[in-house]
């Protein structure tokens, strides 16, 4: 399963990632502005970013955070497959991960 990373460049930025990078998904109980909102944390627990959650920010054949949401507890893991400009597409790799 596939999902798209956004809201980098408010954190780290894309230089900060790197293909085949293992990334932590972690829903995000406390944000105020999406009740589905799955942040991004690096190894160190850095915020990254968040796991697009828009029709504007998900792209073509990667899953919303909305969609995955229900599908892990509260963590999962990815890995970083693609960079692009300020696209990065994961994919998901948790053992806990329900398909």
């Amino acid at each position: 399963m596939y999902v798209t990373l956004t809201g980098t460049d408010y954190y780290m930025g894309t230089d900060a990632l790197s293909i085949n990078q293992i990334l932590t998904l972690k829903k995000d109980y406390e944000n105020r502005y999406d009740d589905e909102a799955i942040a991004v944390l690096n190894n160190s627990g850095v915020k990254m970013g968040y796991v697009a959650n828009s029709v504007n920010t998900v792209s073509r054949g990667t899953h919303s955070a909305g969609y995955i949401y229900n599908t892990f507890k509260d963590e999962a893991e990815c890995r970083v497959l693609f960079i692009a400009g300020n696209a990065v597409i994961a994919e998901i790799e948790n053992k806990e991960h329900k398909q």
